[in-house]
């Protein structure tokens, strides 16, 4: 059976979500400037130091982000801003709603005020999971399948090179000040992964492969290398806001939830006996969980990410359906949402 959080809940974390956002475009220093590259649009916030003319990226063409970028204008009340977001967090709180431990709080809250979730980071993996019950309105219990040491980023490369921006601090500082150190790598001299000295907290750094091979990859507007992987680029497509009820909140960005259950299906089929074999168990965990929810309220959204999924290729179809054949609700679950293409496999 879901539990929900109550409609005060729902209702105060969109709320949230919304006065986050707000507060990045009141933000602006400048004057907001739309640049077209190709098919898309981007706003950059173009502001002057002394004799030259600085960019800073603010966002994607929307016709959301247009609409804050004409209410919202630089120089209100920042402080009062701030406590209208703690009071938010204290109602959910209240309400119930599972919060962020300290460790990650403030630091995913230095890495959105470094411009990471502003240039394209995506927070994945469980650290991710456990931010839909703001975005579907759940209420989450306190077991192993939403509970993590590892905090995920990832971006897609080619688009980390093209808004042309980098992050304000450095993201080797910011993690040496919460006493990260490298985990070396196969590749000399490229590290993607961090490990804090005083507990077991690793953070990671990944990008979509579009090659065979899952090699080392440059992020460049975070400064950072990624490791690469097949089927991330299906994950991170399209992400969605969340706010991480840390302090006054963290803004950031997640998968959309219908991609992020369909793709614990695959990474599930994917995973090797040993320790990987229990980060299945939890992969299909989490992906039932959010199927159970999704069929649900949004059947229509969890079906077209279903098929999307499943018309990417054989190997896609045959590592869903490998996973699905392991979890008889779930499939369940799926084929009450309209699915046609269920035991599809080639």
């Amino acid at each position: 059976m879901i539990e929900r959080l109550s409609p005060l809940a729902q209702t105060t974390y969109v709320d949230l979500v919304a006065a986050l956002q707000d507060e990045a475009v009141a933000a602006v220093r400048g004057t907001p400037s739309r640049v077209t590259r190709g098919k898309r649009a981007y706003w950059y916030d173009m502001y002057r130091i002394g004799a030259s003319v600085r960019r800073s990226y603010i966002g994607e063409d929307t016709p959301e982000l247009r609409a804050r970028l004409e209410r919202e204008r630089p120089g209100a009340d920042d402080l009062e801003r701030q406590r209208y977001r703690a009071r938010l967090i204290r109602v959910l709180r209240a309400e119930g709603f599972m919060g962020t431990d300290a460790a990650t709080g403030s630091l995913l809250g230095a890495m959105q005020k470094a411009g990471v979730f502003r240039l394209g980071g995506v927070l994945v993996g469980t650290a991710a999971f456990r931010l839909y019950q703001g975005e579907l309105g759940l209420r989450y219990r306190l077991d192993d399948t939403a509970q993590t040491n590892d905090i995920d980023i990832a971006s897609f490369e080619r688009l980390s090179l093209a808004l042309e921006d980098v992050v304000s601090e450095s993201l080797q500082n910011v993690l040496a000040d919460f006493e990260f150190d490298p985990v070396p790598s196969l590749d000399p001299g490229k590290v993607w992964r961090w490990r804090q000295t005083r507990s077991n907290l690793l953070v990671e750094f990944l990008t979509p492969s579009f090659d065979a091979d899952e090699g080392i990859r440059p992020l460049a507007a975070l400064g950072v290398e990624a490791q690469a992987l097949h089927y991330l680029n299906y994950l991170i497509a399209e992400p969605v806001a969340a706010a991480l009820t840390y302090r006054s909140g963290v803004l950031i960005h997640i998968p959309r939830p219908e991609r992020f259950a369909i793709h614990k299906l695959i990474v599930a089929d994917r995973r090797r006996e040993g320790v990987d074999s229990l980060k299945a168990v939890k992969d299909r965990a989490q992906a039932a969980f959010l199927i159970n929810a999704l069929s649900e309220d949004r059947p229509d959204d969890l079906a077209e990410a279903y098929e999307d999924a499943m018309a990417r290729g054989s190997r896609w179809r045959e590592r869903i359906a490998a996973t699905l054949r392991r979890m008889p609700e779930a499939t369940a679950r799926l084929e009450a949402s309209g699915i046609s293409s269920l035991t599809r496999t080639e």
